[in-house]
C-alpha cells in the first residue's frame, strides 16, 4: 500500500531548496572518488602536480558548498516557521 503524502506542516518535504543543497553535498564527493578526472601529474601549479592541488581546491570548494547547502536550508525553515506563525 503506498504511503499518504506528508503535508508540509508534519514532516519533511523535498523543496527545490533542499534538492540544491543536496546536490551541493553529493558534488564534492562525485569528484573524488571519480578518481581517474584527476589521476594525473600535468598541469602542475607552482610545481605541484595536480593530483594533489586539484584534492586541496575541492576542499576550499566543498567548504564553500557546505556552507551554501546550510544558509539555503536554514533560510527555508526560517521562512516555514515565520509562515506558520502567521
Amino acid at each position: 500500500m503506498p504511503e499518504p503524502a506528508q503535508s508540509p506542516d508534519t514532516g519533511q518535504v523535498v523543496t527545490p531548496t533542499r534538492v540544491v543543497a543536496a546536490v551541493c553535498l553529493i558534488a564534492p564527493f562525485v569528484a573524488m572518488l571519480w578518481v581517474s578526472s584527476y589521476a594525473k601529474v600535468e598541469p602542475t601549479l607552482i610545481g605541484i602536480p595536480f593530483f594533489y592541488w586539484y584534492q586541496m581546491l575541492w576542499v576550499l570548494i566543498s567548504t564553500a558548498l557546505t556552507l551554501l547547502a546550510y544558509r539555503l536550508v536554514l533560510r527555508e525553515q526560517r521562512a516555514r516557521k515565520g509562515g506558520a506563525a502567521k
